[in-house]
């Protein structure tokens, strides 16, 4: 089999984002890991507040390039912040655009394997928000990992340049990550 396509993305607007962090970082780990990854932002893709209108019109060349992209992965590493208990708008935004099919195209998440994270300078790491990311994605086909991370605190493990410093919580990201590239390489070999 090929190495594994993986789309990394942060659910997150934000430039400094600690949730942009920690994908990094396990886009990192899983090029290790021999898979091909590709950090996607969100920021960066712009994309309209999802519209049938705007849909009417043609589908916007950016969310086509996110579809594009999505469809051709076998896997997904997703961080998601938590915006009061759940995942933020523009998260749900990506997906809401992305989970629209054309006739005849592959819906983008269908059998996509992901390992969800999520981050916070909080007590809980954004784990509720978690929850709300594994029932939206396990209802439009996703294979979401049973395992995922919530990293407390964030904020105090990064270094000056805003990376992942802690040997523990790196640790617990290439854990995560593995399973993800290992299952990924399993279903698809």
């Amino acid at each position: 089999m090929a190495n594994a396509k993986i789309i990394a993305l942060a659910g997150s607007l934000r430039k400094n984002s600690f949730n942009h962090a920690v994908i990094e970082h396990a886009a990192e780990l899983a090029k290790q890991q021999g898979a091909e990854v590709e950090v996607l932002s969100l920021s960066e893709l712009d994309l309209p507040m999802f519209s049938e209108d705007i849909e009417a019109q043609g589908t916007p060349a950016n969310v086509q390039v996110l579809k594009d992209k999505l469809r051709s992965a076998d896997a997904l590493l997703l961080a998601s912040p938590e915006y009061n208990g759940s995942i933020t708008a523009a998260l749900k935004n990506a997906i809401d655009w992305a989970s629209r099919t054309e006739a005849g195209a592959t819906p983008a998440f269908q059998n996509k394997i992901v390992a969800l994270f999520a981050a916070s300078p909080g007590g809980l790491g954004g784990l509720r928000g978690l929850n709300h990311v594994r029932d939206i994605l396990s209802g439009i086909g996703a294979i979401v990992l049973g395992n995922q991370l919530a990293v407390p605190a964030v904020h105090t493990l990064l270094d000056d340049s805003g990376k992942i410093a802690d040997a523990a919580t790196s640790d617990k990201i290439a854990g995560l990550t593995s399973q993800l590239v290992e299952v990924t390489t399993k279903l698809n070999s």
